[in-house]
């Protein structure tokens, strides 16, 4: 079953700096894992994450014709439980008629993830994060 969560929201950030100073300056906390290239914020609810814009394009094997007409520089993240869970999801996901952006890999950072775009062409992120969890009420619990 493909889990009904919403884990992270990812803004692509044109200018990374002042999306940074912008978010803190409402007090919110950063997480441990942010760095130069990418910031998450803990919220009560999903994470805010901030990442180049061109990256999470590229991340998400979006076609440059997508960019700015489909892709608006916003991603959605639906967080498993385990490495394994994300090609599952995907494969649930394409028998379901998604169309896969980005089939499931290990990523760079140590997790695994795969993209899927819904109908109007916004791209959702399957990931597994290691140093990740899901508390007993099922709430994401990162950083």
């Amino acid at each position: 079953m493909i889990p009904a969560r919403t884990t992270v929201i990812t803004l692509g950030a044109h200018d990374m700096a002042a999306m940074r100073a912008f978010y803190r300056g409402f007090g919110w906390r950063e997480a441990r894992n942010s760095s130069d290239e990418f910031a998450s914020f803990l919220t009560s609810g999903a994470i805010l994450a901030l990442f180049p814009f061109e990256h999470l394009a590229k991340d998400a094997r979006l076609a440059p014709s997508d960019i700015g007409t489909r892709f608006r520089g916003v991603t959605i993240a639906i967080n498993v439980e385990s490495r394994e869970l994300v090609d599952s999801t995907i494969d649930e996901l394409r028998a379901a008629g998604a169309r896969i952006t980005k089939e499931p890999e290990d990523a760079s950072w140590g997790g695994r993830s795969a993209y899927f775009a819904d109908p109007e062409g916004n791209a959702w992120e399957v990931v597994w994060a290691p140093g990740t969890s899901f508390d007993a009420d099922g709430k994401f619990v990162w950083g």
